[in-house]
């Protein structure tokens, strides 16, 4: 019995140090970010073309753009400012609502972030966990039926489509004066894509990086096997 004691004692003093050095650990490591996405979040997981992604914010806090995203003024037009709302019923979304998106629609496969962008521009960075489908392709009347279908539209022969398996998308491309994803949501919107099913990121790429979030450089995969799925 007193054998059964020391041990159910030394069980429990291993199960605290054990304890103590997991929590020790986590506090740690969250200390290891000092520039969090928020207070209780320092990074989400993200897999991009099917490789595992840590979308965090650069941790360097002297750090600054040096790139063309950091050019303040272009001619307008036509890099004119978009309104935050291009049509009824769909919503911006700022960084935060990006990271939910990711979070909750992407991860569980129910949408897509899109990058509007055409490829050159999005072969040299973009956003981690998004898809590249070019606003070009979404203006194209005979490419409407391909890209419905790989967004789950089911196109009836009466011409008429159904939105109901339809992904959810979010928008972006370079910023606020960038029409390119403009453009996608507007077709997207004439073509009779549930509003509901649309968000706008007007921020783009330059806000994205203006707020120190980390981009990844990306081979074009246009409607390819991510869109797919």
């Amino acid at each position: 019995m007193k054998i059964l004691k020391i041990f159910n004692l030394t069980s429990a003093f291993v199960l605290i140090v054990f304890l103590n050095v997991c929590f020790s650990q986590m506090a740690l490591a969250k200390d290891d970010y000092p520039v969090k996405i928020k207070p209780d979040l320092p990074f989400i997981t993200v897999y991009h073309q099917g490789q595992k992604v840590i979308l965090k914010r650069i941790q360097d806090t002297s750090h600054k753009l040096v790139d063309d995203f950091t050019r303040t003024s272009r001619p307008c037009p036509p890099f004119c400012l978009l309104p935050m709302f291009l049509e009824p019923g769909i919503f911006p979304v700022g960084e935060l609502g990006v990271i939910d998106f990711l979070e909750k629609q992407v991860k569980s496969g129910k949408g897509f972030l899109v990058d509007a962008r055409l490829p050159s521009f999005y072969n040299t960075e973009t956003i981690p966990g998004s898809v590249n489908i070019p606003w070009v392709l979404f203006t194209n009347k005979d490419r409407e039926e391909e890209v419905f279908k790989l967004l789950g539209v089911k196109k009836h022969s009466d011409g008429t489509s159904d939105f109901s398996n339809a992904k959810e998308l979010c928008i972006f491309c370079s910023g606020p004066s960038c029409g390119q994803s403009p453009r996608a949501i507007r077709a997207l919107y004439k073509a009779g894509y549930p509003p509901s099913k649309l968000k706008y990121y007007r921020g783009g790429l330059q806000i994205w990086k203006l707020f120190g979030f980390i981009t990844i450089v990306s081979k074009s995969n246009i409607v390819g096997d991510e869109v797919k799925k």
